[in-house]
């Protein structure tokens, strides 16, 4: 059984060889992201000894990367560049404020709230509020990425980045801000205004 499936490997591997120079030369991914004319690509292939596949795994056809100016996701009017990497103990005092003020904050209301359910904890750096059958939210930091983490039952994961100019936390994809979006969801779901900032 074993020598039958090497027998097949053997044939199919030959198959493959006769057909790589068709597959290579009509090969649509050769023709738009090389830059070598058809002669340079033949002369490389000849001189190189690779062969056609050799040339073709070597070339940067298989590339996946483009350049981009605007990085995927992020809100129209801000680039990577335009971001300053905020120092790491500004980072921590910042993320540690916000996260300090929202759990006072949320437990005030939740003792004003009286809600079945309703639950905060804050340990290890992250701020779990959760709100029964509603579902839960977690905050946390994110100290290498110079950012504060969300999961919401609502909106899902967000990842948020200090805006200097505007004074909060911001998520580059939608603008959106911290607080105002707890604000806007914990109200919603609880059927009772909070007020976080």
């Amino acid at each position: 059984m074993a020598s039958r499936k090497l027998v097949l490997g053997l044939t199919a591997a030959r198959r493959l060889r006769s057909r790589a120079p068709v597959l290579v030369s009509s090969s649509p991914f050769l023709e738009a992201s090389t830059s070598t004319s058809d002669a340079t690509a033949a002369t490389a292939t000849r001189g190189s000894g690779l062969g056609p596949w050799g040339l073709f795994l070597s070339s940067r056809a298989l590339s996946s990367t483009r350049p981009v100016s605007l990085s995927a996701g992020d809100a129209p009017g801000s680039s990577a560049a335009d971001q300053s990497i905020l120092p790491e103990d500004e980072y921590h005092k910042l993320a540690d404020e916000t996260i300090h003020d929202l759990l006072e904050k949320l437990e005030e209301y939740g003792d004003s709230l009286q809600m079945d359910g309703f639950d905060i904890d804050y340990g290890n750096q992250v701020l779990t509020l959760r709100l029964g059958e509603l579902g839960t939210y977690v905050v946390n930091k994110q100290a290498p990425n110079r950012q504060i983490w969300l999961s919401s039952p609502v909106s899902g994961p967000s990842r948020f980045d200090w805006d200097a100019p505007t004074n909060c936390w911001i998520y580059r994809r939608t603008g959106a801000n911290l607080v105002e979006l707890l604000e806007k969801e914990i109200g919603e779901l609880c059927g009772t205004p909070v007020e976080l900032s």
